[in-house]
């Protein structure tokens, strides 16, 4: 089955194709552009090229899955109204998938934070313990997410974190991930694995593919914005007229 996985969560733009067979899966082809300025112009043409590499055509997809985020909203929707369009355009179900816990997958056994950038010098976060999610995710600045990392339970901690159970903070990251990671690494002060920056195209579809070899209906691509739009809808009019 033949899988395309899309994410614009990050500053890059990711088109990737997956194999996914009966007890596994295999990356076929991916590309991936950074910049956070040009998702709208490069989606496209990273899903044909990916395509194009491969030798196969839209009509080979069996499915498609995307990367909700969390991410900025302009970018962010980017991936998921494309991964949409096409998906009713060719009749296959869509998966949803957090961005940051195909980050966590990626990064393998042991515990790991995860951050990516979330502009106003703030990141979004999640931690793992061998690929599962631990906390998060949550939008918060560097040095709250510092503040959780080090157990400092008199200080801030970031608003609605949880720690789970017989988890102590200490416990959440030895290392991070992530271009936020990378970005406010020495706030973390944390190892940082500078080769793994964004989501991969494999990781996303791990997570869908039980539901995508039982052929469960797809799912409504709902996004992780965490946070309210700087766009705002104008309030009323205020007359210009003085007497």
């Amino acid at each position: 089955m033949l899988v395309l996985a899309l994410d614009t969560a990050t500053p890059a733009s990711t088109a990737a194709l997956v194999e996914v067979t009966a007890d596994g899966l295999a990356g076929v082809a991916e590309r991936r552009t950074v910049d956070p300025r040009a998702h709208g112009e490069k989606l496209a043409p990273e899903i044909a090229a990916v395509l194009a590499d491969s030798g196969h055509r839209p009509r080979d997809l069996t499915a498609i899955v995307a990367g909700l985020g969390p991410g900025p909203f302009t970018g962010l929707r980017v991936g998921l109204a494309t991964a949409a369009s096409m998906g009713q355009a060719l009749g296959i179900p869509t998966y949803g998938v957090c961005s940051l816990d195909a980050l966590g997958r990626a990064a393998g056994p042991g515990r790991v934070l995860i951050a990516t950038d979330a502009r106003r010098r703030e990141v979004y976060f999640a931690t793992y313990a061998d690929g599962e999610r631990l906390t998060g995710p949550e939008v918060a600045k560097p040095a709250d997410v510092a503040v959780l990392l080090r157990g400092a339970v008199g200080g801030a901690l970031p608003a609605g974190v949880l720690i789970p159970g017989g988890t102590t903070m200490t416990d959440l990251a030895d290392r991070a991930a992530g271009e936020g990671a990378l970005k406010y690494g020495d706030v973390f002060g944390l190892p940082v694995e500078e080769h793994l920056l964004y989501p991969p195209g494999a990781a996303l579809v791990a997570f869908a593919a039980d539901r995508i070899r039982q052929g469960a209906p797809g799912e409504a691509l709902t996004p992780l914005y965490l946070r309210r739009p700087d766009a705002v809808e104008p309030s009323a009019r205020k007359s210009v007229l003085t007497r």
